[in-house]
């Protein structure tokens, strides 16, 4: 198979697994540390969902910033907001790493986690529909699915950076070394992360689709223009943006937390397994993109959430065992092969479902809410229900199962580009003419 990645595609990419490795370190550290540096008053229940609470605060900040960056980036440029992004991560997950605990500093400390936690979201809301849209539009149509979701493989990197050098950290650590003070050194080097970040972004320039819609005056007003002229097109965007957030999170959030807390196994055998399923996004991510160029973006995305839907019970079934070659085994299955179908598919419907003149702004609006709505409380609810059903694991089952099978839903509500179809039933797909004049 032709992969014909670009280079913007590239640098956008390895930007993103930069960026990445701030906003999905937070997670990890949410689940196993967190709890007992922030909230030690709390009895273990309590402060688990406190901190899953704090780690849910950066999702809803995601869609402020996202709109925000995103009519910023219809108006001045992808370029420009990315290294903005790239900024407020950095500084946010750095001075994460020097807040003084509760000990220390008693509700200040949590009170300052958040405002934090807050920043990060302000961040990532504009992070990864940026490189998305930074490698399709520099893309050729019928190589958009491996481009747009190559920033995806970026996050999977980042997140496999983050969870390695927790895990080291961890492991050449006591554990009241550790809970002491070892785990602010991974947040510490979000700071050179950050500049690293920045040197290779200095690379990109914005797409020619962007250029020639600005120079014709078409950036005034993004938000307006997004609900004026794709109106129609903003809830089947949301929809299909559900299921990669299930997937993502309930997995490398939840999944640690319940392994730890419930089941009784060891951190190193989650974060193991979070470091095998990332890692195997290396080959899987290119893979699905390549099956959406091939096959189309909608039985992809369908397939991938239909999946999840159905393979969630066993999966809960295969944690509990505790044996961590099964555990492990359960985390690919659905952190890996069901979600890099949604992700793939998701990051390239939704580049080509908006117009340059306000895509930025339709792509963060729609997925970001989706985000905070759905990522952000995944954890969160999937706690509370297992609580609530007494140690029983179907009532996150279902609702995981239920809105996976949303974006299946919203998919079917999802045009394919006129090459994947025998008849050109509607207009032609967005940057079409663009990709086949280059």
């Amino acid at each position: 198979m032709t992969l014909r990645i670009s280079r913007p595609t590239v640098a956008s990419t390895v930007g993103t697994a930069l960026e990445w490795y701030d906003f999905s370190l937070y997670g990890t550290a949410a689940a196993l540390v967190l709890p007992k540096v922030f909230f030690p008053d709390a009895d273990p229940l309590s402060a688990t969902l406190s901190s899953l609470g704090t780690f849910a605060v950066g999702f809803f900040a995601r869609p402020v910033g996202g709109v925000i960056i995103g009519v910023l980036g219809d108006r001045v440029g992808r370029r420009m907001m990315l290294f903005c992004t790239l900024v407020l991560m950095a500084v946010s997950s750095t001075l994460i790493g020097v807040l003084p605990d509760y000990a220390t500093a008693g509700a200040a400390a949590p009170a300052a986690l958040v405002v934090l936690r807050v920043l990060q979201g302000l961040g990532a809301g504009g992070e990864y529909a940026g490189a998305m849209l930074m490698s399709a539009e520099h893309a050729e149509t019928r190589a958009r699915g491996v481009n747009a979701s190559a920033p995806t493989l970026g996050n999977a990197v980042g997140s496999l950076a983050a969870t390695g050098v927790f895990f080291l950290t961890s492991a050449v650590m006591s554990e009241h070394s550790f809970r002491s003070y070892g785990w602010r050194i991974p947040f510490l080097l979000s700071c050179l992360v950050g500049v690293a970040g920045f040197i290779i972004r200095l690379k990109v320039t914005d797409s020619p689709e962007f250029r020639a819609a600005r120079s014709k005056g078409h950036t005034g007003f993004p938000l307006r223009s997004l609900f004026t002229s794709s109106g129609d097109r903003i809830a089947p965007a949301m929809l299909i943006s559900i299921a990669p957030n299930v997937i993502s999170y309930l997995p490398s959030v939840y999944a640690l937390s319940h392994l730890a807390d419930d089941v009784g196994t060891a951190a190193w055998v989650g974060l193991t397994g979070i470091v095998i399923a990332n890692a195997l996004k290396v080959v899987t991510v290119p893979t699905a993109g390549w099956l959406c160029d091939r096959f189309g973006r909608r039985p992809v995305m369908i397939t991938g959430a239909v999946s999840a839907a159905v393979l969630f019970y066993p999966f809960f079934v295969m944690l509990d065992t505790g044996t961590p070659v099964i555990i492990w085994a359960a985390l690919v299955l659905i952190f890996t092969l069901c979600n890099d179908l949604t992700l793939a598919s998701q990051a390239t419907m939704l580049s080509e479902m908006f117009d340059a003149t306000h895509r930025y702004t339709g792509v963060t609006f729609t997925r970001e809410i989706t985000g905070a709505i759905i990522g952000g409380t995944i954890p969160f609810v999937a706690t509370r229900l297992h609580a609530w059903s007494h140690g029983g694991q179907w009532s996150v089952v279902g609702y995981s199962a239920v809105l996976c099978l949303l974006s299946a839903v919203g998919a079917l509500f999802v045009k394919e580009p006129p090459h994947l179809r025998k008849t050109d039933g509607g207009r032609p797909a967005v940057g079409d003419t663009a990709a086949a004049k280059s």
